[in-house]
């Protein structure tokens, strides 16, 4: 079974994909580290940052690895890249 979720790009990631927002058909249940996989088959370029990347899904923080995910239609995944401060 598939669902449609809206995925939103921030900073480095919206650079790299060379989109801000788009529409992704994924798996109802899938490991973050699988939807990390399908993210950067769209985008190649994507796979630069993957040792700093963090998803957020549900607005909650995910680490690549092994976490099922249970998506529903119409739910945000967000890339978020490293961030620099000081």
């Amino acid at each position: 079974m598939t669902t449609e979720v809206l995925v939103l790009y921030f900073a480095k990631s919206a650079e790299l994909a060379e989109v801000r927002s788009e529409n992704i058909t994924v798996p109802h249940q899938v490991t973050s580290l699988q939807l990390w996989e399908e993210l950067v088959r769209k985008h190649p370029r994507l796979a630069a940052i993957r040792d700093q990347v963090v998803l957020a899904v549900h607005q909650e923080y995910v680490s690549l690895g092994d976490e099922l995910l249970i998506l529903h239609p119409g739910d945000e995944v967000a890339v978020i890249p490293p961030l620099s401060g000081g």
